[in-house]
């Protein structure tokens, strides 16, 4: 598959949803698959769109399900969706994905029925 990563951590940055980004993109590309990570989806050919950030990559999210209904679109929730608000961009690519990723347990009990059927906790973890 080609897989494309959004997340709002651009290239010169080495915060958590970079290296999140980052990691994901190194297994993914284990396994087989063709990872691109960027900052936002403009439109590129891909088979599946993995957004890292549900307020912070809402317009990418929002614009691949627009254009590619039928292709999987994952909305990681990260920390600052976690521990703040979700504004109505958020909700909006949380109600658009097929699946959700929550980084801790815990953040799928914060979503509303429907959106916590669709999440599934992945715990991270640093290598020693």
């Amino acid at each position: 598959m080609r897989i494309a990563i959004v997340t709002p951590a651009d290239r010169t940055l080495r915060t958590g949803n970079r290296i999140t980004a980052l990691r994901w993109a190194q297994r993914l590309r284990e396994l087989g698959h063709g990872v691109r990570v960027a900052t936002q989806w403009s439109g590129e050919n891909a088979d599946a769109l993995i957004a890292i950030h549900a307020a912070r990559s809402a317009e990418s999210a929002l614009r691949w399900a627009e254009r590619t209904p039928r292709a999987p679109l994952i909305v990681v929730l990260s920390g600052t969706d976690v521990y703040g608000e979700l504004d109505a961009k958020a909700l909006q690519s949380l109600d658009a994905a097929q699946r959700i990723v929550a980084l801790q347990p815990l953040a799928c009990a914060r979503l509303d029925e429907r959106q916590r059927a669709k999440c599934t906790p992945i715990a991270q973890s640093a290598p020693d």
